[in-house]
This record gives structure tokens, sequence and C-alpha cells, in this order.
């Protein structure tokens, strides 16, 4: 990923506009574009304030196609913050999606499925199990551990999906 304060600013000055097509056709023109630090966050940040579907739906887009290793870490910065439930689903899901490796983050995605409703569980869930195979039995066994001593105590559904997360680890 390149560093453009330029580019960033230029993003911040259409995502701040209050032209819903400018702001689409502008991040449909980012997929054509080598990826640059920020522009995560900053989608997230757009898709967390806006109602329009289809911005939502392009960034959701955009997000699930990354394709740029060096972005798994600004997409599990902004996984660690306090968005909306539906925006941190979405960004979750889009670690899956894309395809992407981030095993390196499982124990990231293990604290998000524990603190989630159900639906980002679920797509922690998918995340984990995709990468499990990428880690060796002490992070495993270190996630499992930390699954088993949280003090969040999970909705009944949790529950077995806690316990599905658990077996898939113990593989």
């Amino acid at each position: 990923m390149i560093k453009s304060e330029k580019k960033l600013k230029e993003l911040t000055e259409i995502f701040n506009k209050d032209n819903n097509i400018l702001i689409n056709d502008t991040i449909g023109l980012l997929r054509d574009e080598q990826s640059f630090e920020g522009v995560i966050g900053l989608l997230t940040s757009l898709y967390d304030k806006t109602d329009d579907f289809l911005i939502r739906k392009t960034i959701e887009g955009f997000m699930n196609d990354l394709k740029d290793q060096s972005a798994c870490n600004e997409v599990i910065k902004e996984i660690r913050k306090h968005w909306k439930p539906q925006t941190i689903s979405m960004l979750v899901s889009s670690c899956w999606q894309s395809g992407l490796d981030y095993s390196d983050f499982s124990a990231d995605f293990a604290r998000t499925f524990l603190e989630t409703d159900y639906v980002t569980a679920i797509e922690c869930l998918t995340v984990i199990e995709e990468s499990v195979h990428e880690l060796n039995r002490a992070k495993k066994d270190e996630i499992i551990k930390m699954i088993k001593g949280s003090t969040v105590s999970p909705v009944i559904e949790k529950k077995v999906l806690t316990l599905e997360l658990i077996s898939i680890l113990e593989r």
C-alpha cells in the first residue's frame, strides 16, 4: 500500500459532499487504482454514517474484492474500532470473502466473536475456519483458552456457535 495524503484529502472532500452519485462513482473508480493507506478507514467511516443502500453495497463490493495482503492491517484496525454492529459485520465478512490471509489476526476475530452479535460471530467463525490450517497448535490453544476464559456470557444461540468454534480450533 502506498501513502497519499493528497488522495485521502480529495476523497474526504468528495465523501463530505451531498452528492451520492459522485460518491458512488468515486468508490467505483478506487477499484482501478493502486490501494493506498487510509482508504479503508475512510470507506468504513462513510459506510458507518450513510444510509444510502447503493453506496453501502459499493463499499461492500470494494472491501470483498480487496487483493492487497497489506490491506489486512488496516481492515483489522477498523474492526477494533467502535463502529455500528452492521459496519463491523461488513468488515469481518469482507475478510473471508476477499480470500486474503487473516490467520495472523485469529485472536482478534475470536475477541470480536465473543463481543458481537450472532451474525457477526458467524462471520468471525468463518474467517477463523478459513485460516485455521495456518495456525500452529500453540496459537490454537491460546485462542481456545481465551474463549473459555472469557467473561462475556453468550446468549444461548451463541453458546452452540462457541462450541463449534472451539471444535474447529481443536482439530
